[in-house]
């Protein structure tokens, strides 16, 4: 009985250091793997029990970042990576995706349901698309954001309504007309990241709030 008793002890005493100590290093581990794209300013970590942090397995996860810069499937990697994460939540300032600068940026998950909202200018807008090449936004929608393109973005040389939305799970943009409906760019794709919808709207001068919706498998 007091081997028993002792035995029973030492691994409640093991169980009270690893539900201290595992989530700070998962939280070191998370800053490290995220810093690598730019400035961590903060990461918490929950788990309960904490030992299910061995598998990477995670209650909660919450980063904060000053600036981050990183292509698309650089992000879509780091999401994968937090698929058992039930929930994360990622706040930067400032984020690089790819030739697109954006601000104000967060991204939740909640299970495998993924939201992300992000500020940006029509001059980075353009700026991303290529020189030549001017956008407008018209509205949005039902899962679509119709803007008007200018320049030979889609080998008209014209200013022609397009509407970028979710296809398959990819994020596709295309001209709006009988005769040109055909000419297709992918914006985004990702056998991990399944593109549900998207949205925009104003947020002021020349600028807008974007926002996507997608499930993460």
């Amino acid at each position: 009985m007091r081997v028993a008793l002792i035995a029973a002890g030492a691994l409640v005493a093991l169980l009270a250091l690893a539900q201290l100590v595992l989530p700070r290093i998962a939280a070191s581990q998370i800053s490290s793997r995220v810093g690598r794209y730019g400035h961590v300013e903060h990461v918490s970590v929950s788990a309960w029990p904490a030992v299910k942090l061995l598998w990477k397995h995670a209650d909660a996860v919450k980063v904060t970042a000053a600036d981050l810069s990183l292509s698309p499937a650089q992000a879509a990697a780091l999401l994968w990576e937090g698929r058992d994460t039930s929930r994360l939540d990622i706040e930067a300032a400032s984020v690089h995706v790819g030739s697109l600068a954006l601000s104000d940026a967060t991204l939740r998950k909640r299970g495998a349901q993924l939201e992300a909202h992000a500020t940006t200018t029509q001059a980075a807008a353009q700026a991303a698309l290529g020189a030549g090449v001017s956008v407008r936004l018209i509205g949005s929608s039902g899962g679509r954001v119709r803007v008007r393109v200018g320049g030979s973005l889609f080998g008209v040389g014209a200013s022609v309504p397009a509407v970028a939305e979710a296809v398959d799970g990819r994020l596709l943009a295309h001209p709006e007309g009988f005769l040109i409906e055909g000419f297709k760019l992918t914006v985004f794709a990702d056998p991990h990241v399944h593109v549900e919808g998207v949205e925009a709207q104003a947020a002021g001068p020349a600028s807008y709030r974007l926002g996507m919706r997608a499930l993460l498998g």
